[in-house]
């Protein structure tokens, strides 16, 4: 009986991850067969019930639900306990297991994007939302002693640093009110620029004017475009990158996850790239800032991958503090 493995979220009218991941499974000779699934927030707990069944093989989960999932589920593993955010769902029997492989997705991107430089020990993120939580956790991880959040909404930012505020009790990590002149500031003491927010994903426009932009930076934006953010960057002669190798990263671990099988990376890769050739990006908007905050914010990210809105509501992670879900090791 072929399963199903499907992509939960609101909305998801088009997905490179659907075209990534049916290609793997195909090339794997795997009975499978990715979904769509476009569920409000209000129909959350009835679709992951339904995934609980022996038909699925597993889930992703994208904005905005990221969070709000956390709760509905059984157990989670280190990265999604961690993050507060789960994008990935396996079963065991008819328990749920909660995973973010938007961490190890990151931490691909982040090695490629350094290359054979010395790992920078400070960073500057754009944004609060399930993209963010992942890269910031992901920065913490690759020992960065300095981080610094800007959000259109700092109290957003600011409940993202207390998340934090434990694991990053040995560093200097807190948020910063969005201006122009703060992140100017702040870009001229770091050598990392990561955009976790959703602006440039629907049109041309750059989350920070170009002439804060300098040449010894390294940039990063989720967004699986060459945004105006990474042209800006590549004319002041910075090294840039876009979110396809985070996305291929999240997806090819997900597959990992599911199968118990390597995932064909090149099939993978060459899946992407054909689907962008046909002009498909990815609704869903992870892992890429909060889209219902953008909207709210208009020019700027006020909410929150990929590619990683959170919450439609806001950054709804679990607390620091709340007592954890069982955590797998």
């Amino acid at each position: 009986m072929t399963k199903r493995v499907v992509l939960i979220g609101h909305p998801v009218a088009h997905s490179l991850s659907g075209a990534m991941q049916q290609a793997a499974f195909d090339a794997a000779g795997i009975d499978a067969k990715y979904e769509l699934w476009d569920r409000a927030p209000i129909a959350l707990p009835e679709a992951i019930e339904e995934v609980r069944s022996d038909a699925f093989l597993g889930a992703n989960v994208t904005i905005p639900h990221k969070e709000r999932v956390v709760p509905l589920i059984d157990k989670l593993t280190e990265e999604a306990q961690a993050t507060g955010a789960v994008n990935t769902l396996t079963r065991e029997g008819r328990r749920l297991v909660g995973h973010n492989t938007d961490v190890p997705g990151f931490a691909a991107a982040l090695d490629q994007l350094v290359g054979r430089q010395k790992m920078p020990r400070a960073a500057v993120v754009l944004g609060a939302g399930g993209g963010a939580r992942a890269v910031v956790y992901g920065l913490i991880r690759a020992g960065f002693q300095r981080i610094i959040i800007f959000n259109r909404h700092l109290h957003r930012g600011e409940s993202l640093v207390k998340f934090f505020a434990r694991s990053a009790a040995h560093m200097d990590l807190k948020a910063m009110p969005w201006h122009d002149s703060i992140i100017e500031s702040e870009l001229a003491k770091t050598k990392v620029l990561i955009n976790a927010t959703s602006i440039g994903l629907t049109s041309d426009v750059s989350p920070v004017p170009a002439e804060v932009i300098t040449g010894d930076l390294l940039v990063l934006d989720l967004i699986y475009n060459r945004t105006r953010l990474l042209r800006d960057a590549q004319a002041a002669g910075a090294a840039t990158m876009d979110g396809e190798t985070m996305l291929l990263h999240q997806g090819a671990a997900a597959f990992a996850l599911w199968t118990g099988q390597n995932a064909p990376l090149q099939i993978m890769s060459e899946a992407l790239a054909g689907a962008r050739a046909q002009g498909v990006r990815s609704a869903e908007g992870e892992p890429a800032g909060d889209a219902a905050g953008d909207a709210a914010g208009s020019a700027g990210d006020a909410a929150g991958s990929a590619g990683d809105a959170a919450s439609a509501g806001g950054d709804a992670g679990t607390p620091a503090g709340d007592p954890p879900i069982a955590v797998e090791a």
